[in-house]
């Protein structure tokens, strides 16, 4: 464990000097006023004959002024429900315009998404003035703990699930799965920055496509660990073919969601430090500092899991780690769906009405509520399927 925590802080500092310096700012009013101000413009203009055009304009004072000026970053530490409703207001104009909806609907949304912005400048702005020592300290322990809670989550329950099914020897493969997604994230952060040159749409799919992978992942080892969550049924596992599974194809799939999970939000991490770094100034040891109290509390994280999951009935802790592991791919699959619809990949239609839970991934749109209502009914399959092969397995066994 100590040896991926060095292995993660080396990676993820290393390039951060490679990387071209971006935008970083706390003063929101002179962004949102510029947003307002071309926003304002491209609706003056809009028609049928200018949609393209109109939804064009938006993209780029999506990811030219509220990406750009690191408003996104710096507002997504101090309420990311503030920065969601925003990064979804953009999704959804944008959408609209490129299909060519009424000027009136439009206008409806984008009224909606001013109050939110001057919502965000009233209430998180922090005006001319500086964010002091310790409030980059907090902003750097929130991007690491923030960034790295889920992963760590999804990784402790792993090595917990081998070391309890008697193959500690394997906890190794989670650790160089965790190894190569942080080398992952580093190509990752390199092609966006050097490359790609940072397009921001380019980002956004990256990310988009990279949770929906995880997510299916996670369902697929969840119902693994499900169908062998009866004590008598996993002794009877482990006697006869654990050697066989845990050397073939799950130990696969268990390596892929640990590399999946490091590897979703490595990339965005290490260009979180890099802008936080460039705006810092001369109070980048508050950077680090807020690093290392993160990283501290990502492995008490880490261990309060293992220990737990020890206490555990065996039952009890197979059902809670598959109950955790699906409830990722839940909130996988809406936020994945919503980088999608930022980066233009997937339309966007809004549902009057619906709520919007982002700790939860759960976003009022047609398209994220599909997504998530496919996995949901993967609940009812999965337990079907489950029967029937209990069944097969009873006909064999006669």
């Amino acid at each position: 464990m100590k040896t991926i925590a060095t292995l993660f802080i080396t990676i993820l500092l290393a390039p951060l000097a490679l990387f071209a310096e971006q935008g970083l700012t706390e003063n929101y009013e002179p962004v949102v006023a510029a947003i307002v101000e071309r926003g304002d413009a491209a609706m003056a203009a809009y028609s049928p004959a200018t949609a393209t055009a109109t939804g064009n304009e938006f993209s780029r004072l999506y990811f030219d002024v509220f990406e750009g000026s690191g408003m996104e970053f710096t507002l997504d530490l101090k309420s990311s429900d503030a920065m969601l409703k925003i990064e979804s207001g953009f999704s959804l104009i944008i959408s609209q315009c490129m299909r060519s909806e009424s000027k009136e609907s439009i206008e409806a949304t984008w009224k909606q998404m001013k109050v939110d912005m001057d919502y965000a400048v009233q209430h998180y702005s922090s005006g001319e003035e500086a964010p002091s020592f310790w409030g980059r300290v907090v902003q750097s322990f929130l991007i690491l703990f923030r960034e790295g809670i889920e992963a760590m989550l999804v990784v402790a329950a792993l090595v917990a699930y081998l070391r309890r099914s008697g193959y500690s020897d394997k906890v190794k493969v989670i650790w160089w799965s965790c190894g190569l997604a942080l080398i992952a994230s580093v190509g990752a952060a390199w092609l966006l920055t050097s490359v790609i040159q940072a397009s921001g749409a380019n980002q956004e799919v990256i990310e988009g496509v990279t949770m929906l992978i995880a997510a299916a992942v996670l369902v697929y080892v969840s119902y693994w660990l499900t169908a062998k969550r009866d004590a008598d049924r996993w002794q009877a596992f482990v006697k006869k073919s654990m050697d066989q599974a845990i050397s073939g194809g799950s130990m696969f799939a268990l390596g892929l969601v640990a590399f999946l999970a490091v590897f979703r939000e490595g990339a965005e991490t290490i260009l979180f430090y890099q802008a936080l770094m460039v705006g810092s100034g001369e109070q980048n040891n508050s950077v680090w500092i807020g690093m290392a109290i993160a990283a501290v509390g990502l492995v008490a994280v880490y261990f309060v899991v293992r220990f737990a999951s020890i206490k555990l009935p065996i039952s009890l802790f197979f059902g809670s780690t598959a109950v955790l592991l699906f409830a990722m791919a839940f909130v996988f699959t809406g936020q994945g769906i919503l980088e999608l619809q930022v980066g233009s990949l997937v339309q966007t239609t809004r549902l009057d009405g619906w709520p919007m839970v982002s700790w939860l991934g759960i976003f009022p749109t047609r398209e994220t509520m599909i997504g998530q209502a496919l996995i949901l009914a993967a609940i009812p399959a999965g337990w079907l399927w489950l029967k029937w092969s209990e069944k097969q397995q009873a006909v064999v066994a006669q």
